[in-house]
Parts: structure tokens; C-alpha cells; sequence
């Protein structure tokens, strides 16, 4: 019968001093689409639980909101100002007309071309909507004061316009 083995020795390992539990971040910080990105995350899934009670994405409500304000805006104009493609316009105002929040009516210009209109529903859902985001728009930016955050708008509008 073989003699039982020892364990071997662990050799000490040299623990390195501790050091925070934050990592640098200063490359990434000093990153435009980083920041932006950081900040979209934290008011994004503020926003996608507030709208989940009205059964609203963020798509969606861009687009109710535009034709609250743009009555009779066709889907061209909407992919245009929202830089969305026209076939998943197309589902997205498919599943709008369903739930009875906008309707199509022959534009008032152009006759080849199909206006888009809230409904009475559609209205009173984004205005409540609207409402929503607004508050939840402060809150985000609360630490920001009013000027801050009309030249951080400002700032981003210029990257994308």
C-alpha cells in the first residue's frame, strides 16, 4: 500500500497593495460617444419603466410626440427626422393603428402621400406621456442647472445636425 502523499506547500503569494475597486477610466472619460452613452443609459431606463405603463418605447414615443405636434406628418417625414428605416416605420405605425392611437387621412398637400394623425386616444396618451418624460427629464438632470442643461442639449444637437 503506497504511503500517503502530503499535501504540498502553497508558496506565499505577494498580494499587490490594495488598490480601489474603481478601474481608470480616464481614457473612456475623456470620450464623447462614452459620455453620451453613459448618460443615455441612466435616463433610458428611467424612461423605459415610466412609459412601460403606457406601453410605450422610446421609438414610439417619438413618433406620437411628432404628431402631436406635426399633424398630418407622413411616414417619410417621421423616418426622416428619426432616422429610422421605412420598414420598421411601417410595424411600428401597424401596431399604433391597432391600439387606435393615430389614423391615416390623404394628406392635405400632397395627394400621392398618406397624412398620419393621432386620434383622440393617441392625444390624451401623449400628452400624459409627454408629461411623464418631462419630470422624469428634470429628475435625470437635476444636477444640472437650467443653463447647464440647455447647453449640454445645445452641445449634443450640434453632433448630430
Amino acid at each position: 500500500m503506497p504511503a500517503p502523499r502530503k499535501k504540498a506547500a502553497v508558496p506565499a503569494v505577494s498580494v499587490p497593495p490594495s488598490r480601489p475597486d474603481r478601474l481608470d477610466t480616464r481614457v473612456l472619460e475623456a470620450l464623447v460617444g462614452y459620455n453620451a452613452r453613459r448618460a443615455w443609459l441612466t435616463v433610458s431606463t428611467v424612461f423605459a419603466e415610466r412609459m412601460a405603463v403606457y406601453g410605450l418605447k422610446q421609438v414610439d414615443f417619438s413618433v406620437l410626440s411628432l404628431l402631436a405636434h406635426n399633424p398630418g406628418a407622413t411616414s417619410r417625414q417621421l423616418c426622416a427626422t428619426l432616422d429610422i428605416l421605412p420598414p420598421n416605420l411601417v410595424s411600428l405605425i401597424s401596431a399604433m393603428d391597432s391600439r387606435g392611437l393615430i389614423e391615416r387621412r390623404p394628406h392635405p398637400y400632397d395627394g400621392r402621400a398618406i397624412g398620419l394623425y393621432l386620434t383622440p386616444a393617441g392625444e390624451s396618451l401623449v400628452h400624459e406621456a409627454e408629461r411623464t418624460v418631462v419630470e422624469l427629464e428634470a429628475e435625470a438632470s437635476a444636477k444640472l442647472t437650467a443653463r447647464e442643461r440647455e447647453t449640454l442639449i445645445r452641445l449634443l444637437q450640434k453632433i448630430y445636425h
